[in-house]
């Protein structure tokens, strides 16, 4: 954390605790009646280290981040995502159009890449936060081997106040290879098999 000084996530407002104890009340309900009933994350659709901003978790941390002209493009290893930024100063999308990793918009200041991401779902829920959440993240390379990764959150609607952190990226040897979510694990599809089972009963 380098926003506030204490090193604390900002508190929640009471709208964004009260989201919080629904979601809680809710995985204490345990449902499984369909799909959408279970997590993001365990219906493959998106991790928290997609971001933004890009949190590493226990495993899958790397990122590939590739340039073309007027555009940057992250590839992520968990659940092997891509965002996909573009560098033209285009708008943001319209309010009404919301996406998982919500509407990224880059640009240069000097070398550091600054993106802007809004336009988030009400089901992305970065730490408590609301559709309304605002992340601007900066990329510096500061040596051969290392990017000082920094981002910036905005959301007023969850958060008290605004924060920020920073995370060093090292780099590392190799192809980032295909994550494969399910392969292998049939707990979704069992989950369901049940629940369409015991609808028949």
């Amino acid at each position: 954390m380098t926003d506030p000084p204490d090193g604390r996530v900002p508190s929640l407002t009471p709208g964004a605790q009260q989201r919080a104890d629904a979601r809680a009340a809710a995985r204490r309900r345990s449902p499984a009646d369909g799909p959408e009933d279970r997590s993001l994350a365990e219906r493959c659709i998106l991790w928290p280290t997609a971001g933004p901003p890009m949190i590493p978790g226990g495993y899958n941390n790397n990122y590939q981040i590739l340039q073309a002209p007027g555009y940057v493009a992250i590839l992520i290893e968990m659940i092997h995502d891509v965002r996909i930024v573009p560098l033209d100063g285009r708008p943001h999308a319209p309010q009404a159009i919301r996406q998982w990793m919500g509407d990224s918009r880059g640009r240069w200041d000097g070398n550091t890449l600054v993106v802007t991401t809004t336009n988030f779902t009400d089901k992305t829920n970065f730490r408590g936060s609301s559709a309304r959440m605002k992340a601007v993240e900066k990329f510096t390379r500061v040596d051969a081997d290392t990017i000082d990764y920094q981002f910036t959150i905005e959301d007023p609607a969850s958060f008290a106040r605004s924060w920020a952190a920073a995370i060093p990226m090292t780099k590392t040897e190799g192809p980032i290879f295909e994550y494969a979510c399910h392969e292998g694990n049939y707990g979704m599809t069992n989950l369901l098999s049940g629940a369409r089972a015991e609808e028949k009963e």
